[in-house]
């Protein structure tokens, strides 16, 4: 989002001042839409809707005189109050101060406008600190891919169908009535033959010569290839041809999932969701939470409940499983798998996770992507001490090239899980 202030500088007005207010005013939407986050749904993320800012610390820094306070000298014509070196008492608000009286007037606490979905991508795109490239990816239309779309009389040279251009030269030739080669070389032949008779014989050869002479001006004028006849390819974007998607996500709701892992994993459901509707037309979304036990539910269930009870993680993949059999047949859906989960798992449960994974879950996904969210000072995500859950994961991620696992502590931290499915995506078709 771009705030362009366009009033004109005048005096006593300091441009340092007013990029600092920019800043201020832009950093205030940012954490507006931050906040709004949480009661947006994830299908609503890529459309617009009204923020509120609020009013005090946006307004933009001025330096003017005080009506009060400082020491001030002053002298007052037709004085018959005071002596020199009297003290006088500050003005009372009212009528002696010129100041309004509290509850006089009408305010407002905060700025309240709607942002368009391409203002409100970039700013939840930039609090996730996106890279550039990522940006104008997933905030982009459409995609397109281009093909044949007839011929145009102007392009690239690389484009030129000569077969085209040699059809359109020829019904020029053809309609302009160009003396063929073959009528040349046989007046050619007969003023050759003319010219090895005896003089008294050669009655048509100066006919046959001005004939030649006609047909060459003809042939000159009627060009062989002219750049009216050039045709090239012509190629119209498409939209590209896309299938239908569903979005399974996977969260441990259990008492330790606290607000900020559940925020955390939001924000990683959302890019996923907004990289899945850039690549395909229909993208349905299934929500599974789970303790020790699963259950499908809608999407505010899904964030704000907090259910008592164990965590085995199995429990999701087998309701997951029960529902891609009931609705998303592999051969008709691409499924996409996201999971969030704090690490927590029974460790008895880790053996039969990884094997539900490797042999019945992963050969009918797309991709699979699973990240492990913890608070920001969490020393479980520095390296020095791993989840039973993370362990079990690491050795079916090593014989899947579509399973990826990240750890994640901060909002920042996010986006590398998504380069991740970019990068083996791309590598995965590529081999294909």
């Amino acid at each position: 989002m771009h705030i362009i202030d366009r009033r004109l500088n005048p005096g006593g007005k300091s441009l340092v001042n007013r990029q600092r207010f920019l800043r201020r005013a832009r950093s205030a939407i940012q954490q507006a839409v931050r906040g709004s986050l949480k009661d947006r749904s994830i299908t609503d993320i890529d459309k617009e809707g009204q923020v509120a800012i609020p009013r005090e610390g946006i307004g933009e820094p001025t330096l003017r005189r005080a009506a009060r306070g400082g020491n001030r000298e002053r002298i007052f014509p037709g004085n018959q109050d005071y002596l020199e070196g009297d003290r006088i008492n500050r003005p009372q608000g009212g009528a002696g101060g010129g100041g309004s009286q509290a509850g006089e007037g009408d305010g407002e606490d905060s700025f309240r406008f709607v942002l368009s979905r391409e203002e409100f991508l970039e700013l939840f795109l930039d609090d996730l600190e996106l890279p550039d490239l990522a940006k104008r990816r997933l905030t982009g239309e459409d995609s397109f891919i281009l093909r044949r779309a007839g011929f145009t009389t102007a392009g690239s040279p690389a484009n030129l169908s000569v077969p085209r251009t040699m059809q359109k030269a020829m019904s020029r030739r053809i309609a302009l009535q160009r003396p063929s080669r073959a009528a040349l070389e046989h007046i050619e032949a007969e003023i050759a033959r003319l010219e090895a008779l005896p003089l008294a014989e050669r009655g048509r050869l100066e006919a046959l010569r001005e004939e030649r002479a006609r047909l060459i001006r003809r042939r000159a004028l009627v060009a062989f290839i002219d750049p009216v006849d050039l045709r090239y390819r012509r190629f119209a974007p498409t939209p590209r041809p896309t299938a239908q998607a569903v979005m399974i996500c996977l969260m441990d709701v259990s008492g330790s999932m606290t607000e900020h892992m559940k925020d955390l994993a939001k924000r990683f459901f959302a890019l996923l969701h907004l990289f899945l509707t850039r690549s395909y037309r229909t993208v349905e979304l299934v929500f599974i939470h789970h303790t020790d036990r699963a259950a499908e539910v809608d999407e505010d269930t899904f964030f704000h409940s907090t259910v008592t009870g164990g965590t085995l993680v199995s429990s999701a993949l087998e309701e997951m499983l029960g529902v891609v059999a009931a609705r998303y047949n592999p051969e008709d859906w691409n499924i996409y798998v996201a999971q969030a989960s704090d690490g927590d798992n029974l460790p008895r449960d880790n053996e039969k996770t990884s094997s539900l994974l490797r042999d019945r879950i992963l050969p009918q996904c797309q991709y699979y992507a699973y990240i492990e969210v913890s608070a920001d000072l969490s020393p479980g995500l520095d390296g020095s001490g791993e989840s039973d859950l993370w362990a079990a994961y690491e050795d079916v991620a090593a014989a899947c090239p579509h399973f990826a696992m990240r750890k994640v502590r901060h909002r920042r931290e996010i986006y590398p899980v998504l380069h991740e499915l970019f990068r083996k995506r791309s590598m995965v078709e590529g081999a294909g």
